[in-house]
């Protein structure tokens, strides 16, 4: 019985992203921001889906930051600084299906507050 219920809710999940994903897209100039949140780590990557590249990234378990509001912070504003490196100012945020609160909003907050603008 539980597996069938995890079967269900991450097809929902995979519905969630790609209706997400189907309305966004990331060139060199503006890329997109995949924001990745797990149960215990953040991630995020700056991505060019025209040429299908990883322009930065961030991992919070390499940076020592566990998945809670203030890491979600701090997460952005060393990913802040890897996309002001390579002279990226804009990007358009990719949420990965996850509802805009909490520690989601607060790494886009995060972002806005380094001077990348969403």
């Amino acid at each position: 019985m539980r597996t069938k219920l995890l079967k269900q809710k991450n097809a929902l999940k995979k519905r969630r992203i790609r209706r997400v994903r189907g309305k966004i897209s990331g060139t060199v100039e503006i890329p997109r921001v995949a924001f990745i949140k797990s149960t215990r780590f953040l991630y995020a990557q700056a991505i060019d889906d025209v040429a299908a590249n990883t322009l930065a990234s961030v991992d919070g378990k390499k940076e020592g930051f566990s998945a809670n509001k203030e890491a979600a912070t701090k997460v952005a504003a060393v990913f802040a600084k890897n996309l002001k490196a390579k002279g990226i100012e804009k990007v358009v945020f990719d949420r990965r299906g996850n509802k805009y609160h909490g520690v989601v909003a607060a790494f886009a907050d995060g972002l806005r507050d380094n001077g990348i603008t969403l």
